[in-house]
């Protein structure tokens, strides 16, 4: 194996290891929410908090990924990145109340703001486009293995231990992280003459999304004036607005929206959004129906939500092939479809359903979706010109995180309204207020069709020739 070819696969492994610590993190944190809600004395559904709180945080804070990988280097920010989010998890584990928890959780997502961009930021800039396709699969592997390993390590966690060791357990995984990259990883100087921080774009981007986020997350529960919720969502879209009619006038914005006019970047961005909505909403409600309103232990729940990681490994298997054969936007339109059904057919989860028959619906449901994701995530950044990469990563990232705290909204929001719809409330869930939720995320899933119908046939046509042996 000639060295490119083993670089292709070497690089995409070392730079998604943050991914692997994101991924364990949230879907052991999502298998352990009921036990650490009754350690924390608060609603299973109010400890969304600290899941929201972690990436808001990451949506803040993501606009400085790309200026700081062109100002300082893109592999010691990358490190930096991993040390920062590792001293995070170590507070978490740490931390005795509910504000405390999202307290730390928001110093957790000043590091995990800038691991996953910088990281692929290197990856695009290190792999050859013919390679890509199998690079961006490798990619996909080490987060596969955390939300692998996550629920199952959650659930073994929170029955034989304490909750704090979800969040200690990041530790010596974040230091062989870093470990990795500084053997594996080309080393990078920062720009000699770097373009000017745009001080006033990263204010209005900090103000817009933290003010927009925040009032959807404090909807409907009485924890501020319905009028101060009302106004903090108007001064969000209002920031926003104004971030984007500023940096069309400047030379140097912090995010160069102009990006968008890439045509396949575009349906990554806009179109994919519906799609990483209901990412963000299946893995915060199922663990919660599993435990609360099925009656099964967070081990049992771990065991059978890993199916939906076990099914996005098996990506690795299949993905080039059926990419080389149907191109992208097939693919894309046809893994939309099953996707939303899937989503949907998990409304039909009862205590009764066999065990084998969940495990085998969510592992279709994970291959499905892995392969949309595999495939979005390839061809958006295909017609990128290498120079403006970091601010095609850095928005990706900032609307990727965004899409999944949208997502945990969603489905907390829909949980408690089918609570209160059946005549109960949030703080006694039962299987039947999961059913219309699973529905609605199913629904969202296919509106991303309105863009992937819309592609050229031949899109991504580069990617899908045969690699250079």
């Amino acid at each position: 194996m000639d060295w490119t070819r083993l670089r292709a696969q070497l690089v995409p492994v070392v730079v998604a290891c943050p991914l692997f610590l994101q991924n364990l993190d949230t879907s052991v944190m999502t298998t352990a929410l009921p036990s650490m809600a009754r350690a924390l004395a608060v609603e299973p559904l109010r400890l969304n908090l600290a899941i929201t709180a972690y990436l808001l945080s990451l949506a803040v804070f993501l606009p400085l990924s790309g200026w700081c990988a062109e100002r300082f280097g893109a592999r010691r920010v990358f490190c930096c990145a991993i040390a920062f989010f590792t001293m995070g998890s170590a507070l978490c584990g740490l931390a005795d109340s509910l504000y405390e928890l999202v307290l730390y959780r928001i110093v957790q997502g000043l590091g995990g703001a800038m691991m996953v961009p910088v990281g692929r930021l290197i990856l695009l800039r290190s792999v050859p486009a013919a390679l890509m396709v199998s690079a961006m699969v490798w990619f996909t592997v080490p987060p596969t293995i955390g939300r692998m390993l996550g629920p199952v390590v959650g659930g073994a966690i929170v029955s034989f231990t304490s909750w704090r060791w979800i969040f200690l357990i990041n530790v010596p995984f974040g230091l062989l992280a870093i470990a990795l990259a500084l053997v594996f990883l080309d080393k990078e100087s920062g720009q000699r003459e770097p373009q000017p921080f745009d001080a006033g774009g990263f204010v209005l981007l900090a103000v817009g999304l933290t003010a927009l986020l925040g009032a959807v997350e404090t909807a409907g529960k009485a924890l501020v004036a319905e009028g101060i919720g009302w106004l903090a969502g108007a001064v969000g879209v209002a920031a926003l607005a104004l971030y984007v009619w500023r940096s069309r006038r400047i030379a140097h914005p912090l995010i160069d929206l102009t990006i968008l006019r890439h045509r396949s970047y575009r349906a990554s961005i806009v179109g994919g959004t519906p799609l990483r909505i209901a990412i963000g909403a299946s893995p915060f409600l199922l663990p919660l129906m599993l435990q609360l309103g099925f009656g099964l232990s967070p081990l049992e729940s771990g065991l059978l939500t890993v199916a939906t990681a076990i099914g996005s490994l098996a990506t690795r298997v299949v993905m080039t092939r059926v990419i080389r054969n149907f191109g992208f936007r097939q693919l894309l339109t046809g893994t939309t479809v099953l996707t939303s059904l899937c989503y949907a057919s998990y409304s039909l989860f009862t205590p009764a359903t066999p065990h084998p028959l969940i495990f085998a619906t969510l592992m279709l449901g994970g291959l499905v979706n892995s392969m949309g994701m595999v495939a979005l995530q390839t061809l958006g950044f295909s017609e990128i010109p290498k120079p403006r990469m970091s601010h095609a990563t850095t928005l990706n990232s900032t609307a990727q995180q965004l899409s999944l705290s949208m997502g945990v909204l969603l489905g907390a929001s829909l949980v408690s309204l089918a609570a209160w719809w059946h005549g109960g409330d949030a703080a006694h869930l039962a299987a039947r207020d999961f059913s219309p939720a699973f529905l609605c995320v199913g629904a969202v899933t296919m509106l991303s069709l309105l863009w992937f119908t819309r592609l050229d046939a031949d899109a991504g046509a580069e990617l899908r020739a045969p690699a250079p042996r």
